[in-house]
């Protein structure tokens, strides 16, 4: 019995190795494309990559003389988009993330523009007295206070 149920199992098992191409039936084609179909789909992919772009810039434009009949039905300026030039990278400073360390100088400068606005911060300070000391005066004068 055994016999039989091993012989009718395995066959089937064999049929289904074939199918997937694990079994020694027809074994699937590795290796992949060729040089030359790879040169061609690269081709293809870059012609399709500049249709899209062609197209996106053709958009843009009729989008933009949209935008500019409406400015100048309208008289509305258009903005400018001022770009700030990056700050010149430090020798030594590529590929890293954190901000170079303040120097001396700079912070002498930083603290010497903090000193500059302190008189302002003390005439703030001695109107805010003057009004805690006015405001106190007052409500002693009156009985509910007391």
């Amino acid at each position: 019995m055994e016999f039989m149920a091993k012989q009718m199992l395995s066959s089937k098992m064999g049929e289904v190795k074939k199918l997937t191409g694990e079994g020694d039936g027809e074994k699937k084609e590795e290796g992949g494309a060729t040089a030359e179909e790879e040169a061609e789909l690269m081709k293809m992919r870059e012609e399709a990559e500049f249709a899209r772009k062609e197209k996106h810039r053709k958009m843009e434009e009729q989008r933009e003389g949209m935008r500019q009949g409406i400015r100048d039905k309208y008289g509305i300026k258009k903005k400018e988009i001022i770009v700030e030039p990056e700050p010149a990278a430090m020798p030594g400073m590529e590929g890293r993330l954190n901000k170079p360390k303040a120097d001396q100088a700079l912070l002498a400068q930083q603290a010497a523009m903090a000193d500059e606005d302190l008189p302002l911060m003390k005439q703030v300070e001695n109107g805010v007295n003057y009004v805690k000391e006015a405001a106190t005066g007052l409500f002693a004068k009156l009985p509910f206070f007391k």
